[in-house]
């Protein structure tokens, strides 16, 4: 397996359903804006997505990969009743739990965003949303088994590709909405739950081939699945700290007129850049871990943990110094039009910078917990996680009279990074993680690289400052170009000097 190639066949499809999101969210902007309606659908928007960040982008597979891999390297018939029993588990637990959910969703609703229970409207409106979405869950739980299936094999398109139904329907959905004169909001919450059915059945034709469900109605939970379900929590928890952490944010940013909106505005923009330097490179690299710690394979072990942080410091932290520098520009361009003011350009693009501080945090928690998972540890994950998530919650809740909603991405971002210096040490002390010198040199090269292609990005803002004035039509064009150059020059510079080479990252 080719690391690099791998993660760029999970990143092509990823990218190409985070552009699709871009679009939707444009629309969005377009047609609310931060209104009462934006606020009550990103939340109820918010409770099934950030489930599926949780299972889809790496925390189930953290869990069921490791086992599933025991259970098929003994035989075939094994590997099949485990994800049989599995599938059948969480069919009847999520059937149970949304059913309970449904019930409840005021509570629910109240719990996530508090701030909204004093406007009746808002708040019954997020209930009655949250209610069509939920059923969402089922579906893409569901589906990331298949992905966790797909995965093993070594087949990485399908599952990245399955989030693009979602958001071909909500386009599809709100542009019918508003030609018709319909309740957009309500026809987005339909969309959500559709398009889960829908990937569902996409990704059941591509993995039929490798695996087909078959449904037991009667299981025992013998010692593999008690395993499983003691991994399951931790890691659901540990690899999904980042959103975790989003929803915390959600729910204190809902004491604050339009905050939630910034924050999810804020928040699609620097998730495209996660989505390929940690969820792409951390999917990819968790199979191929796994079955080298099973046959006691040191050399390769070193060998993928050593690249796969190298790939993701080299993708995320000149995303994450071209996303602060460019943020204002960059919200202008993606959001600034219709309902989307100025002032709200001024209050995304603050999160946004903030944020993009963190990148590289947050996508290096979904590669060093991996190196955990791969072991069938999810303990260490989740003690870093709960620390860093207390740690979020602390300065939060102390600095938000102070500072308001833009503490929220500040107390993020720090948060994470001190989880992954723990990661490092406890990495290091555990003899886990071995560095080799030319890792270092790498990193300073993609470093050199990083400050050239600031410096040139910096400038080409400033050439095209007026470009980028709000009523000007055309300030997407000259965002994709400057930004599009920038990324060749940054590509060019660590090509020469000899990082960025595709037999570098090839894996046996």
């Amino acid at each position: 397996m080719n690391l690099l190639s791998s993660s760029s066949v999970f990143a092509f499809y990823t990218l190409l359903s985070r552009v699709l999101g871009y679009l939707r969210d444009i629309l969005i902007a377009f047609f609310l804006g931060t209104s009462i309606y934006a606020d009550a659908f990103f939340v109820a928007f918010r409770i099934p997505n950030t489930f599926r960040r949780l299972f889809a982008e790496g925390a189930f597979n953290a869990a069921f990969i490791p086992s599933y891999a025991e259970a098929k390297l003994k035989d075939g018939k094994s590997g099949k009743k485990f994800a049989d029993e599995i599938f059948s588990l969480l069919l009847f637990f999520l059937i149970f739990l949304i059913l309970i959910i449904e019930i409840f969703t005021p509570f629910l609703v109240y719990l996530i965003a508090p701030g909204f229970y004093e406007d009746t409207d808002k708040f019954t409106l997020a209930v009655e949303l949250t209610r069509i979405t939920f059923p969402f869950l089922l579906f893409v739980c569901l589906s990331s088994l298949l992905s966790g299936v797909l995965n093993m094999n070594n087949k990485f398109a399908a599952a990245a590709a399955a989030p693009i139904i979602l958001n071909l329907i909500l386009i599809l959905f709100l542009l019918i909405s508003f030609y018709n004169d319909l309740n957009i909001t309500k026809s987005l919450s339909i969309g959500v739950t559709l398009s889960g059915v829908l990937q569902f059945i996409f990704l059941l034709i591509y993995t039929k081939k490798f695996y087909l469900p078959s449904l037991k109605l009667i299981f025992k939970f013998n010692k593999k699945i008690i395993f499983f379900l003691k991994k399951l929590l931790p890691s659901i928890f540990s690899s999904g700290i980042t959103q975790i952490n989003i929803l915390v944010g959600t729910i204190i940013a809902s004491f604050q007129q339009s905050a939630i909106s910034y924050l999810y505005y804020a928040d699609r923009v620097y998730q495209i850049n996660l989505a390929i330097a940690g969820i792409a490179v951390g999917t990819v690299v968790l199979p191929s871990l796994t079955k080298s710690i099973k046959l006691n394979d040191i050399k390769s072990v070193n060998l993928i943990q050593n690249r796969s942080i190298e790939l993701s410091l080299l993708l995320s932290i000149p995303a994450a110094l071209g996303l602060f520098i460019a943020s204002s520009e960059i919200v202008n361009s993606l959001f600034g039009y219709g309902s989307f003011n100025s002032q709200d350009i001024f209050y995304t693009s603050l999160a946004l910078g903030f944020f993009a501080l963190g990148v590289p945090a947050f996508a290096l928690i979904k590669v060093l917990s991996n190196f955990y998972f791969a072991r069938d540890n999810t303990k260490i994950p989740f003690y870093i996680s709960l620390i860093s998530m207390v740690l979020n919650i602390f300065i939060s809740v102390s600095l938000f009279k102070k500072f308001g909603f833009i503490i929220i991405p500040i107390a993020t971002s720090v948060s994470t990074w001190i989880a992954v210096i723990i990661y490092f040490i406890l990495l290091i002390r555990g003899k886990y993680l071995n560095f080799e010198k030319k890792y270092f040199v790498n990193f300073l090269k993609i470093l050199l690289s990083t400050i050239l292609m600031c410096l040139f990005l910096y400038f080409g803002l400033d050439y095209f400052e007026d470009k980028f004035e709000y009523t000007y039509k055309f300030k997407l064009i000259y965002l994709i170009i400057v930004v599009g150059l920038s990324t060749a020059l940054y590509l060019f510079i660590i090509k020469i000097l000899g990082v960025f080479n595709l037999k570098n990252y090839k894996l046996k």
